[in-house]
Formats: structure tokens, sequence, C-alpha cells
């Protein structure tokens, strides 16, 4: 059942909708990989890369709010469950413990690059289909490639 009547068609929506569902799994998943770091952190970068993975929390989390609400608005009940990520997110398992201030760079460098390479085959799945949703893919992994380079270059030197 739809509650929102689609611009979209059936097949279009089911093409965008598969696109979208898998982007907000993937975005909350580093909304919680971020956090886990957060909480498991230590070393001499602790302060600094402690409040830059609240940054990367909270704009995960506003992207998935903003993949969401394009579900929602072509007619795609958005499912952003716990099982629902646990079972389809395609981010690589963050390490469970302490984890050093220069691991945990590496750890977030490492699924920033699945994430985005994730995002652009979303961006190519939804070329033909959705230039709107395209658009928003195009924004945010923008923004996603933008955060990426940051933590890239925190263990240059």
């Amino acid at each position: 059942m739809s509650v929102v009547k689609s611009p979209l068609s059936e097949e279009q929506r089911q093409i965008v909708g598969e696109a979208l569902q898998g982007a907000l799994s993937d975005l909350l998943d580093l909304s919680l990989v971020a956090k886990q770091a957060h909480w498991n952190l230590y070393g001499p970068r602790f302060r600094s890369i402690h409040l830059q993975l609240d940054e990367v929390v909270t704009a995960a989390r506003n992207y998935a709010d903003t993949v969401a609400e394009r579900a929602a608005a072509v007619g795609v009940s958005p499912d952003g469950r716990a099982a629902t990520v646990a079972e389809s997110s395609g981010l690589p398992a963050f390490p469970g413990g302490w984890i050093q201030d220069g691991r945990v760079v590496s750890v977030l460098v490492e699924v920033y690059g699945v994430l985005i390479n994730r995002m652009r085959a979303r961006i190519e799945a939804t070329e033909k289909v959705d230039a709107v949703t395209q658009d928003l893919f195009i924004g945010l992994t923008a923004e996603l490639e933008k955060e990426n380079w940051m933590f890239q270059a925190e263990n240059q030197g």
C-alpha cells in the first residue's frame, strides 16, 4: 500500500525506492559507526577527533532524514529500523572495544570510501529514472567526499 501518490511510474518508483532505502540504511549505519568510534576513541588527538565524530553523526542523521523524506515523497515507505539497517547496510563493520585515534581515522576513511562508491552507484542507477533523486544523491555524495577528504588529511604528515 502506498499512502502517497508517486510522481513516478511503478518501475521508476521501484528503482528509486531501492536506491533510497539502500542509502538510508548506509547513512544510518554511518551515524552509528561514528558514535561507536566517538565513545571508544583514545589517543593524543582525542578531543579534536571526538568532536569531529559528533559532526559526522549529526550530518549522517540529517542526510538520512533527507533521504527518508524523499522516499516518502515518491510513495516509498522508508525503513530505518535497527534490524533493517543491520541487515542491509553495505558499510564495513566497525571494530569493538577501545580504538586508537589514528586507527579510528583509518577506519572512517575506509567506511567513507565504501559509502561513496555505493552512493555513486545510486547516482548512476537513478540517472534515467528520476533526476530529482539523482540530484539529491549528487549533493549528498559531494558532502560525503568532502568529509572523507577531511578524515584522509587527519592521518597525513
